[in-house]
Parts: structure tokens; sequence; C-alpha cells
């Protein structure tokens, strides 16, 4: 059985077609024929080795990929919900061998949902890791209708589901934008678009002078856009960043793990994709073999939808 892995850390050039066991279903899990995984910031963070220490207990080859989509191919006793034949799609945790670049997946079943009717293997595959991230940020942020959240790094992926899920919320959003990407975050449903940059705080400002209720950091501008919040006010990072306390703001960390095994958000997330409140967006395909250039590709910057490897 075929998967991407790597022995080394390294750039992109360490990736190579690695064989693999085959894995069996046991009680509370679902084994899928995996045809799509996403390419993901986590993929080559986890290759260049900046995870290496939490990683040394496991033996290489080392399997990158949080997301995956394919068809259930067997399932263990006590397992409702899917069956043999259906389309799905998974948020993996990878381990060892056990990411989602790899043609057979054993999963907890709670981390499996039937994919969005009408979808690709590889438009299913890009919604379940930074969906359930965007939504762990918004639950986090806690916000209530009305209120309203700026959105850093809004044509990105994390961005952009939060955009999304927080109209479906009810929010008003403001969000930022390069110039080439305004008409993408407006259609995603941004109320107000502003320029985007280190400096995107006082802009915000303009709109609210107040202060945003809630902010989601999909840019990773850290300190540098605290200012946007309100008193009293949330902020929701993606990459650890645990803020100074000021002005009384709510810093919350957020770590899509910590949603690894919620199958009901993530069933929901199948359902605003049905419902047409999420829009799924799948920038290039790319071969095991071109593994690396997917690498290549993401960490060039300015990819708008994800790149997945399809099995």
């Amino acid at each position: 059985m075929r998967g991407v892995g790597l022995f080394t850390f390294g750039g992109p050039e360490v990736l190579q077609v690695v064989d693999l066991p085959e894995a069996h279903a046991g009680a509370g899990q679902v084994r899928i024929r995996n045809h799509a995984a996403t390419v993901n910031p986590t993929d080559t963070s986890l290759r260049s080795g900046a995870r290496a220490e939490q990683m040394k207990a496991d033996p290489p080859p080392y399997v990158p990929g949080m997301e995956a989509a394919g068809i259930v191919d067997e399932v263990g006793a006590g397992v409702t919900g899917v069956k043999i034949g259906d389309a799905v799609l998974a948020i993996v945790v990878p381990k060892g061998s056990q990411g989602a670049y790899r043609e057979q997946l054993v999963l907890d079943a709670r981390s499996v949902v039937r994919a969005p009717a009408g979808t690709t293997h590889g438009e299913a595959a890009s919604l379940p890791m930074n969906g359930l991230t965007a939504r762990q940020a918004l639950d986090k942020l806690g916000l209530s209708p009305g209120q309203v959240i700026a959105v850093t790094g809004a044509a990105g992926a994390f961005g952009g589901y939060v955009v999304q899920l927080a109209k479906a919320d009810g929010l008003t959003v403001i969000a930022d934008a390069s110039e080439s990407d305004e008409a993408l975050v407006k259609s995603l449903g941004a109320d107000i678009v502003v320029r985007r940059g280190e400096d995107v705080a006082p802009r915000i400002r303009q709109h609210f002078p107040n202060g945003v209720d809630g902010l989601a950091d999909g840019a990773v501008l850290k300190e540098k856009v605290i200012p946007a919040v309100k008193d009293g006010g949330g902020f929701a990072s993606v990459r650890g960043f645990q803020g100074v306390p000021t002005r009384d703001i709510r810093f919350s960390m957020v770590s899509v793990s910590g949603y690894a095994f919620e199958h009901d958000k993530l069933d929901r997330l199948r359902q605003l994709v049905e419902a047409g409140k999420i829009a799924l967006r799948v920038a290039a395909t790319y071969p095991p073999e071109q593994a690396a250039e997917a690498h290549r590709r993401l960490e060039a910057h300015g990819t708008r939808g994800r790149i997945v490897i399809t099995f």
C-alpha cells in the first residue's frame, strides 16, 4: 500500500513514495480507501523537523497529512452512520506513519463523516482540518449573532472558513484582503473588506472605532493586530500565540487536534456545504510522486484553495 513519507527531516526533496503495511478496522473504527489528502502548512512543518522532538518516539517513515477523503471499505464493530461504499471525509492527527498521505487509513469513526453530496474527493478533503479549526476559533471567541468579528488572512483556507462560518452564525464580518483577493473575500460573505498588511488594525478601527468584539488571526499578525480588538473582546490565534494580558482581552489558542473526535461538528460542516453556506476550493492536484512539488508550491505562498495529493 502506497504512501508519501520521509525518513529524514528537511526540504520538499525528502518526501518519497513509501510502501506501508495493510491495516484493518477494529471496534469503533473505519477503514478508508483514501483518494485525496490536502497539503497544509502543518505538513510542511512536520516535514521540516519543527516537531521532531514530539515525533522521536515513533519510527519512520513519517507520513504527513491531516485531511483525507475516500471510500469506506471496512467498518469495525459498533460503528454507525457510515457503511462500506460510502464516500467520506476525515480529520487525521498524524502519528508516525498514520498521516493522511496514504492510500489506506484506519481511523476512529468519530473522525469520519459522509462527504457532502456532489463533491469530488479533493473538494471533500479540503473541508475537515481548516473547517474544524475555524469552528473551534469561533467557539472559543463565543460571539453572539449581531456582534462583529475581524478576520485576518481571510483569503486563506482557515480565514475563508471563518468568514463563511461567522456569517452562518449571524455575525458581522470585517476581513482583510489584498487588492487581487478582494472579490474573493467578498464572495465568501465578508460585510466589509479592508486592505491587508501588518498595519491593518487602524483600518479596522476606522469602521469600528471602539474595536471589534472578536478577531481570528489567520494571518498570524499576533500583537500587531491586537489594537483592533475592543476592551474585553476576544482574540483567537492559530499558531500558539498567547498574548500579554491587556484591556481584559481574552486570548485563545486554537489547535484542531482538540476537535479531532467532534463528530457532530464535523458533520455540521458537511451540512453547511450541502446548504451552500460553505464553498470548497481546490487549487491543484498532484500524484504521490510529485508530493515534493506540491510542498514547494504551498511554501511559495499565494495559493488560493487547497493543494491536493490524489491516490
